[in-house]
């Protein structure tokens, strides 16, 4: 046997069947996409459905006194109106790691938004006003906004007697989860260090921004249960959420993968699931919901804010000392993935760096804030942006140029972080920054041309804010690194069923597995796998659904290590079935058959030297050879509660960019004009959907820079800018060019020697581009996103 346990003639396998590994096979859902046919679950539709609305709470922080329906019920076309009182079981509450979140909230309610009551009727637009009959009676409660409030010692308590495994490390009943890491003296260090720099950071709240909105249809079913079709990234860990508030068996609640527009870690919450469920089961019929995008706003969780306090030390060579932090995050009402996203903050809270002296404590705080969980870079987005900003100016008091203090405290292979744990392949932080910085810089002055001032091409563009008064260039460097896969001693594993047949002689390969394919290229990559291992052209991949076993949530960078993992050593299985038969009907009269070097490929069984022994068709004689196997990736282990001492992640992701801007210093404006990066993915299965993901990760990542922030009233907790008018996202104008430099050093303890290349982008690009506006503008800027009051405060 292999690493990983995979069997050792995976690595014998010619993959000379076209779309393989190492290929950039194109999309299947590529061109429907682009053309506007791709079904998304907005669009599902059946013929006796009802529509579904949610009514959700005006204020952040009331007490429910009562509920009055009999207005809403009165309304013709209307089918249910439920509230916490008509749940039908005493399961009443969900979550990820802590059910601690109402199904309908009963008693209380503890954010902006939080649904309240169920309606179901057969129009959408009949739904959405019998929603507004219900009347809400409610007592306002004191709010719990920030830190200071959280933490006051007569502070209202949001969850008071909690029970999850998490309250007993926890210094105060509104921390959801408190993670230190330490190793070293930094006493000691502090006075060794010729060099101390301290800041504070704060990073905004911001949203996922995907544009297809929560949505799906619930099919009521003759068994009992329900068949829920859903854009979702983890089918099986809602269903394992649904079952129990519906009173059903696991088996009954049948999920499948409908389009998914979109996730970037906002759909691994429950949003509209069991709801349509709830009114499903109700009224006998199939009931469809799809959130308006105000309603989206208030349907998921958000990215934490966060406010980051930081000290550096250095020496004056510029070796560093010591780093004490504290990274306090705005959890919101409810817990989601909270503990996990502070597990990431703590562990990664230093960067890519070696740091012998290190005291680090991150936590996550209950509020009336928005709920916030998991986003892309998922906790150590946060920290990137606080340790990069110390580096800068740890460089700027030294006299040194921002990479070279980077590279002289470089981790890389053999490096012990500061969770004790080695770094036990490549790392090649030092070589990602010399690529960035010297690649040639983009021309200056661009928007002067031979027939005069392009505005497109300076800060506020089209709308001819500047014709290049002001304008000052900077330049920014960044680097940063992220866990891949689950961490913390979560059984982290995949299933993938596959199944060889021959169909009119032509051998053809079914991958069936339960990922959700939100947009990461899993539609890809899992058929290039089989491809390379059953050496054959024709795969088809099954639709996600709860027929197999989990596949894990898409997210944390993993579906191509973990469930690729699952689909190459399905295949390699399948390959040793396929094999063992041809020996046992042609090994008698064919010595080559009894070789241990057989290989598939091109259809056909192969010598090791290329002699074709037979047809894959001819070797199945009309059988299908089908295995189904969970894989696991090795074992991590939780972090000590008290020190973060141990091997808590399984694998770790780097990138570096340089930015460079444009900024009007006198209106405030920035234009970035260039965004490279460098990246190492240790194998790129598909280059050009891995350099997508690294461009869109980088776009995110400018978006958080300098204009995405959900704005939450301080006096009120209240949203207040829930639309695509109010909160910005990058458009095409606003994105510039992303060159891409992929270096692939495996590591050998993964598939493929492949790294999970979704999230590292979006670390290092918001810390290069605000590092750039500072070089542009001399000015600290240690909040984002940069607004253009900070800039032109004037």
């Amino acid at each position: 046997m292999a690493r990983n346990g995979l069997p050792t003639a995976t690595t014998r396998t010619t993959g000379s069947a076209g779309g393989g590994v190492g290929a950039s096979a194109p999309r299947p859902d590529g061109r429907l996409k682009v053309t506007g046919e791709f079904a998304y679950s907005s669009d599902l539709w059946h013929e006796d459905m009802l529509w579904g609305r949610t009514l959700r709470s005006p204020v952040a922080h009331a007490e429910i006194l009562a509920l009055d329906t009999t207005r809403a019920l009165a309304v013709p076309g209307v089918h249910a109106v439920l509230t916490h009182e008509d749940l039908p079981t005493a399961v009443r509450h969900y979550g990820l790691e802590i059910p601690d979140t109402p199904v309908l909230a009963r008693d209380r309610v503890r954010h902006h938004g939080e649904p309240l009551a169920l309606v179901a009727a057969d129009h959408p637009e009949t739904a959405r006003r019998t929603a507004d009959l219900i009347e809400i009676v409610h007592r306002e409660l004191p709010l719990v906004t920030d830190e200071s409030s959280a933490l006051a010692p007569d502070a209202p308590l949001l969850h008071p007697g909690r029970t999850d495994p998490h309250a007993a490390h926890v210094p105060h009943p509104n921390v959801v989860h408190r993670q230190p890491v330490r190793r070293g003296d930094v006493a000691a260090a502090r006075r060794r260090a010729d060099v101390i720099v301290r800041g504070e950071y704060v990073f905004g709240m911001q949203d996922q921004a995907f544009l297809g909105p929560e949505s799906g249809l619930a099919v009521p079913a003759e068994d009992g249960g329900v068949d829920l079709h859903v854009a979702t990234q983890w089918l099986h860990a809602d269903r394992r959420q649904i079952a129990p508030v519906l009173g059903l068996p696991e088996e009954l609640v049948r999920m499948t993968l409908a389009g998914v527009g979109g996730a970037f870690g906002g759909r691994e919450d429950l949003s509209m699931q069991i709801h349509a469920s709830l009114l499903a089961l109700r009224t006998g019929r199939p009931v469809k919901m799809v959130y308006d995008r105000a309603e989206s706003f208030f349907g998921h969780v958000h990215r934490h804010p966060a406010r980051l306090r930081y000290e550096h030390g250095a020496t004056r060579e510029g070796r560093l000392t010591h780093v004490s932090a504290r990274i306090v995050l705005d959890g919101g009402a409810y817990a989601s993935s909270s503990p996990a996203v502070v597990g990431n903050a703590a562990s990664l809270a230093v960067g890519p760096y070696v740091v012998d002296h290190v005291d680090v404590e991150a936590l996550a705080l209950y509020t009336n804030n928005p709920p916030c969980g998991a986003m892309r870079g998922f906790g150590a987005v946060q920290a990137c942006f606080a340790y990069e900003a110390q580096m800068d100016r740890l460089a700027a008091e030294l006299g040194l140029h921002p990479v070279e203090l980077r590279r002289r405290n470089a981790m890389s292979e053999g490096s012990t972080l500061p969770t004790g744990q080695r770094v036990d392949s490549p790392a090649p932080v030092a070589e990602l920054l010399r690529r960035v910085r010297e690649r040639p810089l983009p021309p200056a002055r661009q928007w002067e041309t031979s027939e005069g001032v392009d505005v497109r091409q300076l800060p506020g563009g089209p709308s001819n804010s500047t014709h290049g008064e002001g304008v000052v260039r900077g330049v920014g460097y960044a680097v940063g690194f992220k866990n891949v896969g689950y961490s913390e001693g979560f059984d982290d594993h995949s299933t993938a069923r596959v199944r060889l047949e021959a169909t009119g002689g032509e051998p053809v390969a079914t991958v069936h597995t339960a990922m959700a394919e939100v947009g990461q290229g899993g539609v890809t990559v899992h058929t290039q796998i089989a491809r390379t291992e059953l050496g054959v052209s024709r795969v088809i991949l099954a639709p996600a659904d709860t027929r197999v076993g989990s596949a894990g949530s898409t997210s944390a960078s993993r579906q191509t290590y973990v469930t690729g993992g699952a689909v190459r050593n399905a295949c390699a299985l399948v390959r040793e079935r396929v094999l063992e038969l041809g020996r046992r009907r042609f090994g008698a009269a064919e010595p080559a058959w009894l070789s241990e070097e057989l290989l598939l490929a091109d259809g056909k069984v192969v010598t090791a030297g290329g002699e074709v022994l037979a047809g894959l068709g001819d070797v199945l004689g009309g059988e299908a050879v089908e295995v189904e196997r969970a894989w696991r990736h090795r074992p991590t282990e939780p972090f000590d509660p008290h020190t973060g001492q141990g091997n808590g992640h399984v694998q770790y992701a780097f990138a570096a960019h340089r930015a460079v801007v444009e900024v009007d210093t006198e209106l405030g404006l920035v234009k970035v004009v260039e965004l490279a990066c460098a990246q190492d993915v240790g194998k790129a299965v598909n280059p050009l959907s891995v350099t997508g993901q690294v461009q869109g990760g980088t776009a995110q990542g400018l978006g958080i820079a300098v204009m995405e922030e959900i704005v939450v009233d301080p006096a009120t907790a209240r949203v207040r800018n829930p639309s695509f008018t109010d909160y910005l996202i990058p458009t095409l104008l606003d994105t510039p060019p992303i060159p891409v430099d992929l270096l692939e050093l495996a590591d050998p303890h993964a598939p493929y020697g492949l790294r999970g290349a979704g999230e590292a982008p979006t670390l290092s690009s918001t810390p290069a581009i605000v590092a750039a506006i500072r070089d542009a503008t001399g000015l600290a800027l240690r909040r984002v996103p940069v607004r253009p009051e900070h800039i032109a405060p004037g």
